[in-house]
């Protein structure tokens, strides 16, 4: 009897509403516990998680019998009612609309994975937009400025 194998990985990106910085390092870590069993619950393998206090970063291995806009749909929206029940933030949280998605291979695995968990770093030499621009052209992504996450 034949089976069914699949491999595919992703690097999931979005941000908070107006890039706010809501984020605060004292609850990131509950944050991408709590996003990191959604998607673990929803089949797929979280590679690595990191967020910074506008934007978060999430690396899957990724189950093919969901949808990626479902999945992200479902982050955002668990995620964003986690962080108003906890009351984490005085200020309103939203997450973004919008997000972006990349495959890569298993043999990017590692690169990424550290990628993900260096954001501190990373963001000490580059902007977020610089960031997520440079991932779009890497990409070929096409894109009009309009339509990007708000860059204040």
């Amino acid at each position: 009897m034949g089976n069914t194998y699949t491999q595919s990985y992703f690097h999931l990106i979005f941000a908070v509403q107006n890039r706010m910085t809501l984020i605060h390092k004292d609850w990131k870590q509950e944050l991408e516990k709590y996003i990191t069993g959604i998607i673990q619950n929803h089949g797929h393998k979280l590679i690595a998680i990191g967020s910074m206090p506008d934007h978060i970063h999430i690396f899957i291995g990724y189950n093919l019998n969901q949808k990626i806009p479902d999945l992200v749909e479902i982050v955002k929206t668990s995620s964003n009612g986690w962080i108003k029940e906890k009351r984490f933030t005085p200020f309103k949280f939203n997450w973004q609309k919008g997000y972006g998605a990349f495959s890569y291979a298993h043999s990017q695995i590692d690169s990424v994975a550290k990628y993900v968990l260096n954001q501190k770093e990373h963001h000490m030499k580059k902007s977020f937009k610089e960031e997520y621009l440079e991932i779009l052209r890497k990409f070929n992504v096409p894109f009009k400025e309009e339509y990007l996450f708000d860059f204040i």
